[in-house]
């Protein structure tokens, strides 16, 4: 009889779910795996959707009960020698799994591949039934709790469940998130029938770059653990369909490992490879993957017993951490090319992960990240381990990836279950993922070391006996300062490609993390919302080495608000139903400070929506900026700053939260500003802050008082312009030659205001660092009468403006920005143009699902036109904030009414014009009419009819309207 081929056979369909104390007829179907229960109580109009309303309350009952998946399916051919096993890739958390009324395995990990032999449980010829019994994971949890009383579990967000349990955090609820205990088969189930099979492939590899990045030597080797028996093995390593190196038998060799007789390995020593192509980030060279082919072969060489793929990328990466001017270090360097990490923070897409297919990563990684010049994101460590397809995506873009392992804000214990659970689920994961050059860094948790600091948990630094630790108050050293790095290093395939890092945030492990400490390691910044809630003003001096957490709130559009309040009785801020959704401790009043301390205040849905949309905008652009700014290196001291990442790029929910883009996918406005801070190179303006509320305390006044000059912003302004550059657009690396242009513009009349300051400047820009432009540069009002100023920036390379920015007097608030003459133009059905008479702030179109804009929630200025090009919705029924009353909406229908009657003839005495719909509040008709006249040319004509709508009777105005 032929060898048996490894063949795989997806068990997707066909399954039953059922609760259990219910009929044992009251079976409910389930279309397609991956699934969790809510999914498929929703699917069966059993559930009501718990994203809508209050919803979430309705549904915690599913938590609390116990449910069974049930499916029917033959088995497989097979030869007799053959083995057959069940992998089930992820199951979520605590199951029994029965086939045939025979319990084959137990299970409490969420984020381990099971694998179970089921060769003595198959039914022969009859159908094989496979059941799956999911327990409450709350319950477990708290079980296991009372188990140890020998640990205390300390857990931040959550009730202590969650502490022993191997399952997504988030699930217990989060402070954007919802208490949502799901359980089921969240990854596929397979059936594999081999008699050989291919366990475990390993790609190592050295880079070599003493002759430079363009030319690196590369070798690569292969290690391939093999499960049955096998006569010889073949590798090819292809590039772009083009075979580089093939291993054969004369370069690899297989040997038996260990006593079993069924398990073998292969490997092949070091060759060359000539005409190697690295990967590189996004924007620094190309994302060049290599696909490795891995084929084993019975005795006889005839038959390929089982064969495995997959892709790779050869770089090198380090974490710089050296001692220089400002403490120690803290960036990437990759390829030897310093890498500023701009990006996000990243939690699951889904609070039912069942539901994100490969195609939702992709586009959010294309267009919330790679889209928007980021080039890092960080998978946080509440959630999970991601699918293939989110790293194959970032190792396709160009975007590196800070990996969290799975522990959030938590002490966890180490008895030894819990600690042989952890190794084999992080081996699994490690082993799965490390062939992807994108993933950089490998971070221990998240914020567990502020947890003992907070509680003052055992962490004696002299005390290098890992052992000890296990006996200490904090025991999870422990797992992050010795098993999780001894792991990276034994499944690394070579040096400098999988780096660790202890904790998020973590220093020298002796320096504090529950305080901010700027000079050292990175830091999480929440003196931003939360903490001292700072005002965003100050976030130039509230950097670290690396910032790798901070953030500010915004509600999402009105679009996405309505989708989950379903009752219009409650849309208004601060209804029952939007309190619900947002899950941050106190944040009305750290919300409402933020905005009452710079905007004035409006409680209209859609103008409090844009208030605070401006606010984390704001927010934002003020941090990338001055944060990037400090990657300079001048003066010797080294990069102050070496990344940032917000907190957080994506919901789970429908929700308010610090997200930048929303559950759906749609981008508040503070995503475009961090465009426009990240742009491979961008001008950067700013002024000194004249706090308006505090003066701080100095040698005269010995503590804080509200005794403040409210006008200083106005007459003491001290600005600074610089220009950041990656360097990734820079021929030969090189500097580029380039002008900055830089207006100072009345907000009360939006004319220039000429100071005794050239309008241009013409500067040499540096390759991956920062050139200063204007340094404490302060404006002399000798003369002139002091008011309000924008500062308007303009980089041009080339005579083509590449970048602009605007630095506003703080606060918004004072300010009449009334009547500012905005006017909009369709030039083509997917652009338009905006253009204005007085300097406007925070210009934000209202965005939905499927709508995409190439730029929003910008400043407009006199003498500049913002052009914006979309897709998804026809330019004319586009909505905006600020909405003018009179002048600008009127001017935007003339406009309308122009494009739509361009091609009347002049001899027509009147002409109906059909389908124009005057719905907009606020329009007013006689002055669309009067601008209408304006624009057309229709010498013997003094009426115009508007079928069905209006019918506008006058001569023609003989001048244009202001």
């Amino acid at each position: 009889m032929p060898p048996q081929p490894h063949t795989t056979h997806l068990l997707t369909t066909n399954w039953q779910f059922h609760r259990l104390g219910d009929p044992p007829t009251k079976w409910h179907p389930v279309p397609h795996l991956p699934s969790d229960i809510h999914t498929e109580l929703i699917n069966s109009s059993l559930l009501p959707h718990p994203f809508l309303d209050l919803n979430e309350l309705a549904t915690s009952w599913v938590a609390d009960q116990t449910w069974i998946y049930r499916l029917t399916f033959p088995t497989p051919a097979h030869n007799p020698d053959a083995v057959i096993d069940l992998v089930f890739e992820g199951l979520d958390t605590f199951a029994t799994i029965t086939l045939n009324g025979r319990v084959i395995k137990q299970t409490d990990n969420m984020f381990v591949c099971w694998r179970v032999n089921i060769n003595d449980f198959v039914a022969g010829e009859e159908e094989n039934i496979l059941e799956i019994t999911f327990d409450n994971a709350r319950e477990r949890g708290l079980q296991l709790v009372k188990d140890h009383p020998e640990h205390e579990f300390i857990v931040h967000q959550t009730e202590v469940s969650r502490g022993p349990v191997r399952k997504a955090q988030y699930h217990w609820g989060w402070d954007w998130g919802p208490t949502l205990m799901t359980y089921g088969l969240w990854r596929p189930v397979r059936i594999e029938v081999y008699e050989s099979r291919i366990g475990e492939v390993a790609v190592k590899y050295n880079v070599d770059l003493s002759e430079g990045g363009e030319e690196p030597e590369v070798e690569i080797g292969l290690w391939v653990g093999i499960v049955g028996r096998a006569g010889w093995a073949e590798v090819e390593v292809d590039f772009q369909g083009r075979t580089m190196v093939a291993f054969t038998g004369e370069q690899g060799k297989l040997i038996k490992n260990g006593e079993h007789p069924e398990t073998w390995e292969y490997s092949a020593s070091m060759v060359r490879l000539e005409g190697a192509k690295l990967w590189w980030p996004k924007g620094y060279g190309g994302q060049n993957l290599y696909d490795v082919r891995v084929r084993i072969f019975d005795a006889e060489g005839g038959t390929v017993l089982a064969e495995h793929n997959q892709r790779v990328g050869f770089r090198k990466a380090e974490l710089v951490q050296e001692r220089d001017g400002y403490g120690h270090s803290f960036y990437f360097r990759v390829n030897d090319i310093d890498v500023f990490a701009a990006g996000s923070n990243w939690i699951p897409a889904d609070s039912f992960l069942s539901q994100v297919t490969p195609d939702r990563y992709r586009n959010w990684l294309q267009n919330a990240v790679a889209d928007g010049n980021q080039n890092m994101i960080r998978v946080w460590g509440g959630g999970v381990y991601e699918h293939d397809a989110f790293y194959d995506a970032c190792d396709e873009l160009g975007i590196l990836v800070w990996q969290d392992f799975m522990f959030a804000c938590a002490s966890y214990p180490t008895y030894p279950e819990f600690l042989m659970s952890i190794e084999m689920e992080t081996r699994q994961n490690v082993t799965r993922l490390r062939s992807h050059p994108s993933i950089v860094l490998w971070c221990g948790s998240n914020e567990d070391y502020q947890i003992q600091e907070r509680y003052q948990l055992d962490n004696n630094r002299s005390d290098n006996d890992p052992e000890s630790w296990l006996k200490s108050s904090f025991p999870a050293r422990y797992i992050y300062e010795e098993l999780l790095p001894r792991i990276i290093r034994e499944e690394s395939p070579c040096p400098n490609t999988l780096l660790y890092h202890p904790c998020s945030p973590f220093g020298t492990g002796a320096s504090t993390t529950l305080e901010v400490d700027p000079t050292v390691g990175d830091i999480h910044q929440w003196n931003l919302w939360h903490g001292e809630a700072k005002p965003f003003q100050c976030l130039p001096e509230m950097g670290g080495r690396f910032v790798s957490e901070f953030g500010m709130e915004a509600y999402p559009h009105f679009e996405t608000v309505q989708r989950f309040v379903t009752d219009p009785k409650e849309l208004y801020p601060g209804s029952k139903t939007l309190d619900f959704h947002n899950k941050a401790i106190g944040y009305e009043r750290r919300l409402m400070a933020y905005l009452g301390e710079n905007y004035r205040l409006v409680y209209d849905i859609k103008g409090f929506i844009h208030l605070t949309q401006i606010l984390q905008a704001d927010s934002m652009a003020t941090a990338y900026k001055s944060w990037r700014r400090a990657w300079q290196t001048q003066g010797g001291n080294g990069r102050k700053c070496g990344g940032v990442l917000v907190w957080q790029l994506n919901d789970c929910w429908p929700t308010i939260s610090w997200a930048v883009v929303d559950y759906y996918g749609i981008k508040k406005p503070a995503w475009y500003a961090m465009k426009r801070a990240l742009a491979p190179i961008a001008v950067g303006v700013s002024r000194a802050f004249w706090d308006w509320t505090m003066r701080p305390a100095d040698n005269l006044w010995k503590k804080h008082t509200g005794h403040v000059d409210p006008t200083l912003s106005t007459k003491k302004v001290v600005y600074d312009v610089w220009v950041s550059s990656d360097g990734t657009t820079h021929p030969n690396k090189e500097d580029i030659e380039a002008t900055v242009r830089t207006r100072f513009i009345s907000v009360a009349t939006g004319k220039d205001i000429l100071f005794d300051i050239p309008e241009s400047k013409t500067v040499s820009i540096k390759p991956n660092g920062v050139t200063d432009v204007s340094l404490s540069s302060e404006l002399n009002w000798e003369g002139k009468q002091e008011e309000p100023i924008v500062i308007y920036v303009s980089l041009w390379i080339n005579n083509e403006k590449v970048s602009s920015d605007c630095s506003w007097p703080d606060p918004i608030k004072y300010l009449d920005l009334s009547e500012r003459g905005l006017r909009l133009e369709y030039p083509a059905e997917n652009e338009v143009t905006i253009r204005t008479t007085k300097p406007v702030k925070g210009f934000v179109f209202s965005e939905k699902e499927g709508v995409t804009l190439r730029d929003n929630g910008f400043d407009v200025v006199p003498g500049e036109i913002v052009t914006v090009q979309l897709e998804g919705i026809k330019v004319r029924e586009l909505e905006w904030t600020p909405r003018e009353s009179s002048a600008s909406p009127a001017t935007d229908y003339g406009e309308n009414m122009m494009y739509q009657l361009r091609n009347v003839s002049q001899e027509t005495p009147y002409s109906p014009v059909d389908g124009i719909l005057w719905h907009e509040a606020g329009v007013n008709i006689e002055r669309a009419v009067e601008e209408l006249y304006w624009h057309i040319e229709l010498s013997a004509c003094d009426t115009i009819f508007f079928t069905g709508c209006y019918t506008h009777s006058r001569k023609r105005p003989s001048y244009p309207l202001e």
